[in-house]
């Protein structure tokens, strides 16, 4: 009998690969479902991303092999970005990479600076995929909890007083997912001074920036960050582009050729026209940011509307694609989220599966249309 690998054995199949198959089946079955769950983009890219890839059709090099590290004008598109929006000064050469989304950048990363035994600081409430890689690499995790009393920012100074000599990475991400939470530079600050005092590489993932954040901000910007931290990025959720899978992580050139190592060995390059539909999205204007936040802004309200329906609260200067909702006193959210999926077949993330400072809340997206928002309130109201 040929068995799995005995890593497999630390991890188990991811939250939305199970539970989308359920919500299909319902789906399927003519439940008119309404997907409040992932945050999967609904809306269109730029128009001129569309007419980029149409047209690198007729390139003559479309179909070959691309470079690891992309078309250098992409890189110099991804640098000038990093410019322009949070002021950070990159080499398009050495000190940015361009991914097939930054979910790769986690395993990456993960492979080119942990060994067995290493441990990794990951955030509760977080991304489940962080704690994954690291039990799949065969290093551990080592949960820090953030707290709503706290604005959900890392408590460094009660870290600092464990025994961090062992740690080898810290993940961070802000704004954060799934608790809309943003972080100040001064954050920032103090998180480059912690890294360099405990000898850890900082991973910041920052894909949420752009999503209803008037203070979009990169811990590259801080003064020596680079010796310490790198940062993941995403054109995902900024230009509705998350089936495209493009991602970027920048840093010194010593940390990003050590990635480069782990990434060549693993896939041959990126589609060529995808490439030119990344360049042309990362030229967008501003006018394209208000544009976008405004359709967020009326479902964010919307979703306020809905949340305060099931009785939940939730804080209003919250960023980022979703709505992170405090449940009332007692309720089990899995088991509640189970009810309005069954009751009234819409479906919302429960947050205890972002680990267990998730317990008593839940998670709204707002890659839903405004009409399908009416129609989930209009449910809630008639059908409880």
């Amino acid at each position: 009998m040929i068995t799995v690998a005995k890593r497999l054995q630390t991890v188990e199949e991811y939250y939305f690969s199970k539970k989308l198959r359920e919500v299909n089946s319902l789906k399927a079955s003519g439940k008119p479902i309404i997907n409040l769950g992932i945050g999967s983009p609904d809306l269109m890219p730029p128009k001129r991303v569309i007419d980029a890839i149409t047209e690198s059709f007729t390139h003559p090099n479309v179909h070959q092999y691309q470079s690891y590290q992309g078309l250098p004008e992409l890189r110099e598109a991804m640098c000038a970005f990093y410019k322009s929006q949070f002021n950070v000064d990159a080499d398009p050469a050495s000190e940015i990479l361009p991914l097939m989304g930054s979910k790769e950048g986690i395993l990456h990363i993960s492979m080119a600076f942990l060994n067995a035994g290493d441990e990794v600081l990951i955030p509760n409430p977080g991304y489940p995929t962080y704690a994954s890689v690291t039990k799949l690499v065969e290093a551990k995790a080592v949960y820090y909890n953030l707290d709503e009393t706290n604005g959900w920012l890392p408590d460094l100074e009660t870290l600092e007083k464990t025994d961090l000599s062992k740690v080898k990475l810290m993940w961070v991400n802000y704004p954060h997912m799934p608790t809309g939470a943003n972080a100040t530079r001064g954050l920032y600050q103090e998180l480059v001074a912690f890294a360099k005092r405990n000898d850890i590489l900082i991973v910041n993932d920052n894909p949420y920036s752009f999503v209803l954040n008037d203070n979009p901000r990169s811990i590259l910007s801080i003064s020596g960050a680079k010796e310490v931290c790198v940062e993941l990025n995403s054109l995902s959720k900024t230009f509705n582009m998350a089936g495209w899978r493009v991602g970027m992580v920048l840093g010194s050139a010593d940390h990003i050729n050590a990635i480069l190592k782990v990434k060549s060995n693993m896939d041959s390059g990126m589609f060529y026209g995808i490439q030119k539909g990344a360049i042309e999205a990362l030229k967008s204007t501003d006018v394209w940011f208000k544009s976008l936040n405004s359709v967020y802004q009326k479902r964010r309200e919307l979703v306020w509307e809905l949340a305060d329906a099931l009785g939940c609260t939730y804080d209003k200067t919250a960023s980022g694609l979703f709505v992170w909702s405090k449940l009332p006193e007692g309720v089990d959210a899995e088991q509640f989220i189970d009810k309005i999926l069954y009751n009234n077949s819409i479906f919302i993330t429960p947050g205890i599966i972002f680990g267990s400072q998730g317990k008593g809340y839940i998670r709204f997206s707002l890659c839903a249309s405004e009409e399908d928002l009416e129609e989930a309130i209009h449910r809630i109201k008639t059908q409880n």
